[in-house]
């Protein structure tokens, strides 16, 4: 069966609005700050807009007891579930007809990936040290804001084998892995 561009468009828009999807992830730091965030939705048009929302959540659920399992809860129309280890606050937002399930889902996928990846260290400091694993981790959960993959495991290991692979072309590492490249060659380099 051959698809053309427009049966591809309508697949994708069908996709789109039948399933399940998110509409952000945040990754805030004790104070309500950002550490890395992803936005799937226009419901937040302007950066100004999404920091009000950022606040507004955290201010909302920053006295709640979301240490040993994900909370959920409806704010604005959104359906928000989120999840505190240490001082790093995990939110996923979706619309108000989502599956909370899924939602909770994702969050936990999120957060068991985040904690393989940084070695089970995870607060704010070893989080913005290795911004570029969370952010490929955002990247391989969520595209577009329709749902990839929710299992930790297997988005910390296509992270890591991501990172992992100094012999791509700089143009398709990382910033900290294409840094790490230009280092070591001008460590071999000064040690001829």
């Amino acid at each position: 069966m051959a698809f053309t561009i427009t049966d591809r468009r309508f697949e994708f828009r069908f996709c789109k609005e039948s399933c399940p999807s998110v509409k952000n992830i945040l990754l805030l730091d004790a104070e309500g700050k950002r550490v890395a965030v992803k936005y799937y939705s226009d419901d937040w048009p302007t950066n100004n807009a999404k920091e009000a929302f950022e606040k507004f959540i955290f201010a909302k659920t920053q006295k709640t007891n979301a240490r040993t399992e994900a909370e959920i809860t409806m704010l604005e129309n959104n359906i928000i579930v989120y999840k505190f280890v240490q001082d790093l606050h995990f939110f996923i937002t979706g619309g108000e007809d989502e599956n909370e399930l899924i939602l909770a889902t994702v969050l936990q996928g999120f957060f068991d990936a985040v904690g393989l990846l940084l070695r089970g260290n995870v607060d704010k400091k070893e989080a913005l040290e290795n911004l570029d694993l969370i952010l490929l981790c955002l990247d391989e959960i969520v595209d577009g804001g329709i749902i990839l993959e929710t299992d930790g495991t297997v988005i910390a290991g296509k992270v890591a084998s991501n990172s992992m692979d100094a012999g791509a072309p700089l143009s398709e590492q990382t910033l900290t892995q294409a840094l790490a490249t230009a280092r070591e060659h001008l460590t071999r380099s000064l040690l001829k």
